[in-house]
């Protein structure tokens, strides 16, 4: 599978097999083929939804939330902003904001979610400006993604949501009453 959409004829064309390698009639098994293990997929972004909604629970009423990160070598904020809201869906952009000089733009994670509430599942979009990401990718390909690249991202998510709620601090005041 392709990481993009062929746009032209000739990019159609280079992506075809003559006819004469086909072998009609046979099936074609390939050697060492990536699949992807979509109930334990699909379990990982319910178990994000879940994440998702206990750090930010106003999600379809607030705009924006930030939780404090302050972790012993890294001060930092986490900010939930909802980039747009639908009646059954709601994408949220996640960056990671540190005052740290030796912290920069290109490593810190960077990630765009689509929230489904309907579903009560969350699943990455687009990671460090990168989206379109496919269930499953040859190997080796132009994008050097994993074979695995999406089930790895949305993985990802799903540990640093949880690094949110274990040491994660509310940057807004509480009130007791």
């Amino acid at each position: 599978m392709s990481e993009k959409r062929p746009e032209t004829d000739a990019d159609i064309l280079s992506r075809s097999r003559p006819v004469d390698n086909l072998r009609v009639g046979k099936t074609r098994r390939r050697g060492n083929r990536y699949s992807v293990d979509l109930p334990s997929h699909m379990a990982e972004c319910d178990a994000n939804y879940h994440r998702v909604m206990r750090l930010f629970p106003n999600l379809r009423d607030t705009e924006e939330e930030r939780i404090a990160l302050p972790l012993p070598n890294l001060n930092a904020e986490v900010v939930f902003e909802v980039l747009e809201r639908g009646p059954y869906t709601t994408l949220v952009k996640i960056d990671l904001t540190a005052q740290e000089k030796w912290m920069d733009m290109a490593t810190t994670p960077a990630m765009t979610v689509r929230v489904y509430h309907d579903a009560q599942s969350a699943e990455v979009v687009s990671y460090q400006h990168q989206n379109r990401f496919h269930g499953a990718y040859e190997y080796p390909n132009t994008r050097m993604r994993q074979r695995d690249e999406k089930v790895q991202i949305n993985r990802f998510l799903g540990e640093f949501l949880t690094l949110c709620q274990e040491h994660g601090a509310s940057t807004q005041p509480i009130s007791l009453q």
